[in-house]
């Protein structure tokens, strides 16, 4: 029998350098794009953080950290989402294991 709904978890980081109303508004952005497929559980803006390397010669990262409950073909659309927004530097979805 095929899942109905998942449980999910995202991270994404954002370019540090952006303003703090463009941060806010990827960050909205994503929240409600996970509300309209799904249910947002919990969200937790993590802030300005040192990156573990690099990453297009940026050392630094605002990171976001999302746990929502969907169905199991949305994350594919929300990582292509995340992947062609301008100002997320990486994301990484996981599945939550009940």
């Amino acid at each position: 029998m095929a899942k109905v709904s998942g449980n999910y978890e995202l991270m994404y980081i954002i370019d540090a350098t952006k303003s703090e109303e463009d941060i806010k508004a990827i960050v909205e952005k994503f929240k409600s794009l996970i509300e309209a497929n799904g249910t947002v559980t919990e969200l937790e803006e993590m802030g300005k953080r040192r990156l573990a390397y690099l990453i297009n010669d940026m050392a630094e990262g605002y990171y976001v950290l999302v746990k929502f409950s969907s169905a199991p073909s949305f994350p594919a659309e929300l990582k292509r989402v995340l992947g062609i927004t301008e100002g997320v530097m990486r994301s990484l979805i996981t599945v939550i294991e009940d």
